[in-house]
């Protein structure tokens, strides 16, 4: 198969600077919450993408120096020696491919409490980042920047630079976004400065050009320098004269860096959930970006059609099609362009489990791509397995996002696979969600399995067919994989914060009875204590139908694990929008049919609400009734040559989508080898051992 015609154009090569990148496919800076601490973990996850034919490949956030000190957050740095040869792991592993290597420098200014350092943070103005967040010991505030702190700033800057092309990066950025030290000399909400760097935008400009400046004396000469900029907020300001001040602030840098990568100001809007937000979504606020310069442009917008990327480059939006979630779900993505395999791209979902694992300060996950950070733990490649050395016949009963992928990974090591389920076709649990305001895109997690099994002739799909324990001994596979999902439960929630007791009445609702159909009668109040998508998404569904509808939740807001996806707020606005009443910090005591009663979290106190029915969204509980009927029958197992009898997904364990596709695609890699269940390969950060050494003595 060769490229669509249509889609050359992606592959030209393309100048930035001093260097040539092989085609317009950019991997944009991104957290991978690996940095330092976990470099070889790093160097392999990026390697994947280049070998997927991604031309540029960046690293995420990387502090200049210990005055931009995130810990206990994930953050790479590039401080020391130490540093340098951690991060050239990384760069002579996209080198292998023929990929570009490019580092974010960045200080984080006032959004970073310094923790570790000890340092006081720096602001333009002393501008605390984000009040409302709680800041450290006593909320720090940041000191106000005197010109000896820019010009020590602007000389870190230079010093990271030499580091960057020292360890082999290509680009090297200046940071100007996200909240961070560059975007706060920007906005004058942060910049309250009556010198050369405030008032003006041409003054508030001074601070980012010089970092420029310092960066291309520093390595200008062989590495591309690239800015990054949040254009959000300065697009919404009149400018004196262009539009607005992100028209005026890229006039007065058009000729500076070598390539302007362009984006929104807060994770919300930048990095938006495919619930609130379609595929190219920031074109309003940088489609200008290219009338005002000559150099070239990257921007992001969960691009996964190459249809839309074309039109993009096309219409003179953008040069370069950026990708962070749809290089995380689909590393391979430019290559299966190039090669005319489209319909394989495993297109990102848009559910920003990615962006919750840094939040959570661990390495990246994906819905959509289990191999995600596993690449050099425990070996897993995004388009390779390794095949069976003798394969078997196994039965996966269940055909949800589990089962699917545990079918799809044992279909691709050799095994001979039957999968079943009792519903009329595949999903589980997506069947129903994919129905769910704004959940549409989740079931490309079925879509793209479905597709990959089609093609499979080891692999048999059998709907409509429920499995008791005999009809499994009948087939007598060799082994049986069970993915048989969860039950919502009508469990309440106590004030010590735990599942307790049953709210047992016929107008006590949970999601199980919704996706079967059943319609709770109105006014009905939604008590969520599970905390994630399902509990707001629902609220929006039963409003949707018409349904007065209530929502409680002894959190402190709506659906509040969102925060961990950048959702929250956009939470809080659909439920705006649809007139919900949102009560928090409550709980739910009683239910008579006619009135709820709830109680305070932490005062106790008692309130009322009339309602003729509940729907509690809390706890999740396996479906274990056809492990513990096989389990009890392990001699006819025995006899009819089952040699295990195992479970995946949600069946084990419930959780996100995210989990059970991996616990498929982890029970499909180990099954049937000597060393399945092993621990995976703990990565440790690169250190000077005679500089270690001597430090150590020293100490004694």
């Amino acid at each position: 198969m060769t490229c669509n015609p249509r889609y050359e154009i992606l592959f030209e090569p393309m100048p930035i600077g001093p260097v040539t990148a092989p085609n317009r496919f950019y991997q944009v800076p991104h957290a991978s919450g690996m940095t330092n601490a976990l470099p070889r973990v790093r160097a392999a996850f990026r390697e994947a993408k280049a070998e997927g034919g991604w031309g540029v490949i960046c690293t995420g956030a990387c502090s200049i120096d210990p005055s931009s000190d995130d810990a206990p957050l994930p953050f790479a740095t590039l401080w020391d020696d130490n540093d340098i040869r951690a991060h050239a792991l990384m760069t002579e592993a996209v080198h292998r491919h023929g990929s570009l290597a490019g580092v974010e420098l960045w200080h984080g200014g006032a959004s970073v409490m310094n923790r570790a350092s000890r340092l006081p943070p720096l602001s333009p103005s002393g501008i605390p980042w984000m009040a409302t967040h709680v800041g450290f010991m006593g909320n720090l505030r940041p000191k106000t920047m005197d010109k000896a702190d820019i010009k020590e700033v602007l000389r870190c800057q230079a010093e990271a630079a030499r580091k960057a092309r020292t360890a082999g990066f290509d680009i090297v950025y200046v940071y100007a976004g996200m909240g961070y030290l560059g975007y706060e000399f920007l906005l004058p909400e942060y910049n309250h400065r009556a010198d050369e760097y405030g008032g003006s935008i041409e003054n508030r400009v001074r601070f980012v050009r010089e970092m420029i400046e310092v960066t291309k004396d520093a390595v200008g000469k062989v590495c591309g320098v690239a800015l990054r900029v949040s254009l959000e907020e300065l697009r919404g300001r009149p400018g004196r004269n262009q539009p607005s001040e992100a028209h005026e602030l890229i006039e007065l840098l058009a000729d500076l860096p070598d390539l302007f990568d362009v984006k929104m100001d807060s994770s919300p809007t930048d990095c938006s959930a495919s619930r609130f937000t379609g595929e190219g979504s920031h074109e309003p606020v940088i489609d200008f970006v290219k009338s005002l310069t000559k150099k070239p442009v990257v921007g992001v917008g969960r691009f996964t059609s190459p249809d839309t990327m074309v039109s993009q480059i096309r219409r003179g939006v953008l040069d370069f099609i950026g990708g962070a979630r749809p290089s995380i779900a689909d590393p391979f993505l430019p290559a299966k362009i190039r090669e005319g395999r489209e319909a394989e791209i495993r297109e990102c979902i848009g559910c920003n489990i990615c962006i919750s694992s840094w939040h959570d300060g661990v390495p990246v996950r994906c819905t959509q791509n289990p191999t995600a950070g596993e690449e050099w733990r425990r070996g897993w490649h995004p388009e390779r397995v390794v095949r069976a050395d003798r394969p078997e016949r196994i039965l996966i009963v269940g055909g949800g996002p589990a089962g699917l992928e545990c079918a799809l990974t044992l279909g691709r090591r050799g095994h001979e696979v039957t999968l079943a389920d009792s519903s009329r076709g595949f999903g589980g649990r997506l069947t129903f969600e994919k129905t769910l305001p704004g959940l549409s895109a989740w079931n490309r997690v079925v879509d793209y399995r479905l597709g990959r099994l089609g093609e499979m002739s080891n692999v048999s799909l059998y709907p409509e067919s429920t499995l008791g324990v005999d009809e499994i001994i009948d087939l007598a596979p060799e082994r049986v994989v069970l993915a048989t999902g969860a039950r919502w439960t009508d469990m309440l929630y106590s004030s010590m914060e735990i599942p307790v007791g049953r709210l047992d009445h016929p107008a006590v609702f949970t999601p199980d009875d919704i996706a079967a159909g059943r319609l709770p009668q109105g006014p009905t109040l939604v008590f969520d204590f599970d905390n994630y998508y399902m509990g707001g998404v629902l609220t929006e569904h039963l409003a949707a139908q018409g349904v007065p509808v209530s929502y409680v939740t002894p959190a402190g807001q709506a659906s509040a694990w969102t925060i961990m996806t950048n959702e929250l707020p956009l939470v809080h606005r659909a439920l705006a929008r649809r007139k919900v009443p949102v009560a928090t910090l409550h709980l739910l005591k009683a239910f008579d049919g006619e009135t709820a009663t709830l109680a305070h979290l932490f005062t106790g106190e008692e309130s009322r609400i009339a309602c003729r029915s509940v729907l509690i969204v809390g706890l999740r509980l396996p479906r274990n009734a056809l492990f513990e009927a096989l389990s009890a029958r392990t001699n006819d197992l025995t006899t009819a040559g089952i040699k295990s009898v195992d479970r995946i997904g949600d069946a084990l364990a419930p959780g996100a989508i995210a989990h059970a596709v991996h616990s498929g695609h982890k029970l499909a890699q180990e099954i049937g080898a000597e060393t399945r269940r092993s621990p995976y390969r703990r990565d440790t950060p690169i250190v000077d051992a005679v500089a270690d050494f001597e430090l150590r003595t020293a100490a004694e």
